[in-house]
């Protein structure tokens, strides 16, 4: 058996916070235990945590080389960590041990899932006699008793399971891709990805914790649908990003442009983000008097755009019909989602960039997208906005959510100086996504030259961010498909000398592309 993560990286930190680590330089069974009961009780909705046996710790960091675990040991380890999963904890539970080879010593991984049937107590000690079972929680990076106001708050999230962890028995096994999970775990570098090819479907799922259920009646968790079917949609309708952009007119007016963006989660988010960083992002250049250095920035910087997609994709409720939705207008981008964060976060600590909440909606999808490289899993989503947007010199982003917490909202403001340009344009900034703010002074002889549509101006404008193939000038105008009117644009354009092909000896080349003629100044 092997873990759906790197263990290298699981070591230093990288493919889980910290407070979902401990790291044991030896066996002690009843420290062992309460850990396993803390983190089945996921008290924090973290989506449990990874104990490593055979590894010291240094102020909650990993010693490497690690001091190792006899083979011998290890297999009896294994065999009492079965007794006491039977017999120690309440309601009985049972964690994944993976033995592996670090530095050319043995070392046995623990890994230890949010529980169905929480809350779970544990044997407070193994002396004769003694019957006793408490709570344990996780706080910080530390195993401790729940007790007080921590007691009632565990006991009350009694057999409360986040969505995405339930099971699914509308699903099949078989509703599971084998291709997308084995491109998950090769993206990951797990040392699951190689046996995931020969071993049965419900075995590969078992072992990345994507299957529950009896041994006799297996079923899907809702996140591994959400993660590795094709058309997730079909289980969770609405599960989409929508990405619309306004014209000139506004919401209140007639036009608009959406673009859908369906599939697995990984897939959804990465097309959703590159069709806006292709698209939708623009950079103007300001020129100081005196000053030889231009300063160039963005319309809304992309990080910026990033963190808050991938925190609506974190944060949504999966049993919502409501999609994400990216809303692009004149001077503003928003970014909506349903329902609103935890009750535990106040709006005016969101503002300062200090909300935290004492809970996560999502536990397991956190756990893949912090694996995949999206998103830190530490509530630093707002924090890395407001810098993001500071370091373009953009006005402050905007957080929202009503009383009862039924969206949220995170409005990032345009760029004055993209906001100029763009009002600047032909068209009274009413132009296509891509070209908001996007500096057109190097291109007046081609734009007041008489050309014979605005669509040749627009092919002309698109141009000048780089050379681009017919399908990436639809594209960026905002079409789906080369049209007629594109190809009637690039024909004129090529006849007036204001573009030329960056292939000239092979015209008809499925790599041909088209450029700014020599004498066009570039944006």
């Amino acid at each position: 058996m092997a873990l759906p993560i790197n263990i290298e990286s699981l070591l230093h930190g990288k493919a889980v916070e910290w407070e979902r680590l401990e790291f044991k330089a030896g066996w002690d069974p009843l420290a062992v235990l309460h850990t396993i009961c803390a983190f089945a009780n996921d008290f924090h909705n973290f989506g449990g945590g990874y104990i490593v046996l055979g590894v010291k710790e240094h102020n909650g960091r990993a010693v490497l080389p690690p001091v190792g675990l006899e083979p011998a040991q290890i297999d009896r380890i294994q065999k009492e960590l079965l007794n006491l999963g039977f017999n120690a904890i309440q309601p009985y539970y049972h964690p994944i041990a993976v033995p592996a080879e670090i530095n050319g010593r043995e070392i046995l991984v623990i890994w230890v899932l949010g529980g169905q049937t929480r809350p779970y107590k544990a044997r407070l000690t193994f002396a004769k006699g003694g019957k006793d079972y408490a709570y344990f929680i996780r706080k910080g990076s530390s195993t401790v008793r729940a007790k007080g106001a921590d007691e009632k708050e565990l006991l009350s999230l009694a057999a409360t399971v986040p969505f995405d962890d339930r099971i699914n028995q509308r699903a099949k096994i078989e509703d599971l891709s084998r291709e997308l999970m084995r491109e998950y775990l090769q993206q990951v570098s797990s040392d699951l990805a190689k046996p995931a090819r020969r071993l049965p479907l419900l075995e590969l799922g078992r072992q990345m914790g994507v299957i529950g259920g009896a041994e006799e009646a297996p079923f899907p968790l809702n996140v591994g649908l959400m993660m590795f079917n094709p058309e997730p949609w079909r289980f969770f309708p609405a599960m989409q990003i929508d990405v619309v952009w306004f014209p000139k007119e506004g919401p209140g007016g007639n036009k608009f442009s959406e673009k859908i963006f369906k599939g697995p989660i990984p897939r959804m988010t990465r097309d959703a983000l590159d069709y806006i960083k292709r698209n939708l992002i623009s950079e103007t250049v300001i020129k100081h008097r005196g000053r030889a250095e231009a300063t160039r920035v963005e319309n809304f910087p992309y990080e910026a755009i990033e963190e808050a997609v991938v925190n609506a994709v974190y944060h949504r409720g999966y049993d919502t019909r409501e999609p994400i939705e990216v809303r692009i207008e004149r001077s503003e981008l928003f970014v909506l989602s349903y329902p609103g964060p935890d009750r535990s976060v106040r709006l005016e600590q969101l503002r300062a960039g200090h909300a935290r909440p004492r809970r996560y909606r999502n536990r397991r999808i956190g756990e893949f997208l912090k694996e995949l490289e999206f998103t830190e899993g530490r509530s630093t989503g707002i924090p890395k906005i407001m810098e993001a947007m500071q370091k373009n010199g953009s006005p402050p982003a905007e957080f929202d959510f009503d009383e009862d917490h039924s969206y949220f909202m995170v409005r990032l403001p345009i760029h004055p100086a993209a906001l100029e340009v763009a009002e600047s344009a032909p068209g009274g900034g009413a132009m296509r996504p891509g070209f908001e703010g996007r500096p057109e002074s190097g291109l007046e002889s081609g734009l007041e030259s008489g050309l014979e549509s605005e669509t040749s101006r627009n092919v002309l404008l698109a141009l000048a961010a780089g050379p681009l193939g017919r399908l990436g000038i639809a594209e960026k105008l905002g079409h789906e498909r080369v049209s007629g009117a594109i190809n009637r644009a690039i024909k004129e354009l090529l006849a007036k000398g204001f573009i030329e092909y960056t292939l000239p000896e092979k015209p008809n080349s499925r790599l041909q592309k088209y450029r700014l003629a020599p004498g066009q100044k570039r944006a």
